[in-house]
């Protein structure tokens, strides 16, 4: 729910100020790599650039229309708040329809809201290939207290394998370095998951 701007709003105000239509590539790609109004609105120029038909100046255009919008608190999405691993479980549960795996990052605040959600990486879970740096560029980049990663078992069993369990441990010592702590990690399977913070991974 968005208190003034829904995203139909915003994609037009997004529309006008680049002079493209509101079902063009460039603002279609745009809303499919960053989902939610709030992530557009920390968008960064460097992120801009990698969307093919944006150079330079239409990226500038948008930092610019980006900085009016967030002048206007209304633009915020009413965060959902995660007070257990099934309140994780319940905003995530859309993963468990995906036909390959994901692995997703939630950042949070300190009081636990949800400030975005970030699909790092798409495909079998291995700890040399989900790299911490990817999962704590974007919470350092937002300022997050803390983080909620989770990802899907298309088999739909929620069991974890050792990979699981190693990714898990891994991203909890880069956590502590960094300040930034992993509250939990969610294996999502259908109509079920697993919390690696009760199983004591975590």
């Amino acid at each position: 729910m968005i208190n003034q701007f829904d995203k139909l709003t915003f994609k037009l105000l997004l529309a006008t100020s680049i002079r493209e239509k509101e079902d063009s590539y460039i603002v279609s790609e745009i809303f499919k790599r960053f989902p939610s109004i709030q992530e557009i609105l920390d968008v960064t120029e460097e992120e801009l650039l990698s969307i093919k038909g944006i150079g330079r100046v239409k990226a500038h255009q948008i930092i610019a229309a980006l900085k009016l919008a967030r002048l206007n608190p209304s633009t915020t999405e009413e965060r959902f708040t995660i007070r257990s691993p099934q309140d994780a479980f319940t905003y995530l549960k859309d993963m468990q329809y995906l036909t390959r795996e994901e692995f997703v990052c939630l950042g949070l605040n300190t009081k636990n809201e949800i400030l975005f959600r970030q699909t790092i990486f798409a495909g079998s879970l291995n700890a040399s290939i989900v790299h911490p740096r990817e999962t704590f560029l974007p919470l350092i980049r937002r300022s997050c207290a803390s983080a909620i990663v989770a990802h899907n078992h298309p088999s739909g069993q929620p069991e974890p394998s050792k990979e699981d369990i190693e990714v898990t441990k891994r991203l909890r010592e880069v956590g502590k370095v960094v300040g930034i702590e992993v509250l939990d990690h969610i294996i999502i399977g259908h109509e079920k998951f697993i919390s690696l913070k009760e199983k004591g991974y975590l």
